[in-house]
């Protein structure tokens, strides 16, 4: 029984009452008010109308669910903060000029190390950044005349703003002592029966896929590309379902950066270099693993906005390597082909939002035990492994009805669903979401 459990009983909506965050914030998902105003904002600012123009773009960017920035005009000047993960990015806009800034990390001593890893890091950097204020504070930097400051540059400015610093400044202060954390933003911490939960979800499915993987060399050696698949698939879903931050958000990114990379390196290779990658992971402390479970508000997503021809392509070009593994008897690397299939989806894209539902009903199928643990109550598999065919297409269809304003042609094709096993079900749900038609109204 979940801790949810034990002190709410078994009342618990998965639907309702549970607000968890998955997987990586996107600023794909905006209103009709919100694209109105950046149309707004476009056309204002070639009318020379900057104030009015920069007011539409905040409204652009505000994510009323995230309440995710605040600002306020003072006569001709407009003082905003924005909130990306840890840090909150302060500054002001006028009619001649902006300027925004936020504080990376504080420095406690001149160090050749992080100030050579800062220079490095700005000769990569567009629109910012870094340098030392006053008070040895790492801060990143942008400003620029407001006449050159279009809708277009600011956006893209403030991203890389914004999601650069949230992203170095753990990394910093985990590598070098000289640096000190400042979380600039408020974060919000998650209660420590959930934190429990989530380091021992990541170590025990690490633990078991790399038992796995050691358990039959023979296999990780004529078939390397089954546990690449596996491998990549315990990458992308811990990082959905815990949605760790600081080093182990980046070691994740590191996995996907070091299998995709263009090398010579054949698969086999690859796939002993991720092991070592999850294995350096093992070796940390559960304090340092909870130290990064917590949830934060975000502006920017760094995801890119696909349609559903994308995913469907995806698909269809990875899901057929399941079936060899599938038919001689190897579930765990069949069902890493569909869970990859989805990982990497989520990892790198903003998918629309009715197959974003879907990949996450997949996750919550397929990581059944990790949902329960967290207080969800709904059971799509039983005990003794038989999938529960009626909840599931209950649940298809429930999220179908909730699109079918915008996507009235949403119709999924419950009929191919088999349900003989976990893995059959799987590769038969990816393809009903292959079929889905998402024309828009």
């Amino acid at each position: 029984m979940s801790f949810f459990s034990r002190i709410f009983g078994d009342q618990i909506s998965p639907e309702k009452d549970l607000n968890f965050k998955f997987g990586r914030y996107t600023d794909a998902y905006k209103s009709k008010l919100q694209y109105e105003a950046w149309d707004s904002a476009v056309a204002l600012f070639e009318e020379k109308k900057i104030i009015e123009a920069y007011k539409n773009f905040f409204v652009y960017l505000d994510d009323k669910e995230e309440d995710n920035i605040h600002w306020k005009q003072e006569g001709d000047q407009i003082n905003f903060e924005i909130y990306q993960g840890s840090k909150k990015i302060n500054g002001w806009v006028n009619s001649k000029s902006m300027h925004a800034e936020t504080k990376v990390a504080r420095s406690n001593s001149m160090n050749v190390g992080y100030l050579r890893r800062l220079v490095e890091v700005n000769y990569d950097l567009k629109y910012s950044r870094y340098g030392l204020d006053d008070d040895n504070t790492i801060v990143l930097v942008f400003n620029s005349l407001s006449i050159d400051g279009s809708p277009y540059k600011l956006y893209f400015a403030l991203k890389e703003l914004s999601t650069q610093a949230d992203k170095l400044d753990d990394l910093l202060v985990d590598e070098f002592q000289a640096l000190e954390a400042i979380d600039s933003a408020p974060i919000i911490e998650l209660s420590p029966e959930l934190k429990k939960v989530k380091y021992e979800y990541v170590t025990s499915e690490i633990k078991r896929v790399l038992s796995h993987v050691n358990s039959d060399a023979i296999f990780a050696e004529k078939f390397p590309g089954g546990i690449a698949y596996m491998l990549l698939h315990l990458c992308y879903k811990l990082d959905y379902l815990v949605k760790p931050e600081g080093f182990m958000m980046e070691s994740l990114e590191r996995i996907h950066r070091l299998y995709f990379e263009k090398n010579k390196k054949r698969t086999i290779e690859k796939n002993k270099i991720l092991l070592k990658e999850f294995d350096t992971l093992l070796k940390r402390t559960e304090e340092e693993f909870q130290k990064e479970f917590y949830d934060v508000t975000c502006t920017f997503g760094i995801t890119t906005a696909v349609g559903h021809n994308k995913v469907a392509a995806f698909i269809n070009g990875e899901l057929h390597n399941m079936n060899w593994y599938l038919d001689n008897k190897y579930p765990e690397a069949a069902l890493g082909v569909p869970g990859y299939i989805v990982g990497y989806c989520l990892f790198n894209f903003a998918v629309p939002v009715p197959v974003r539902e879907y990949f996450h009903l997949f996750y919550m199928i397929t990581e059944q035990q990790y949902f329960k643990s967290i207080g969800y109550v709904n059971t799509f598999i039983k005990k003794n492994g038989k999938v529960e065919h009626r909840k599931i297409k209950s649940k298809i269809e429930s999220i179908a009805k909730k699109h079918k304003i915008t996507y009235p042609s949403l119709s999924p094709k419950t009929s191919i669903l088999k349900f003989s096993s976990v893995a059959e079900f799987a590769r038969s749900y990816l393809l009903m979401i292959q079929e889905l038609d998402l024309t828009e109204i």
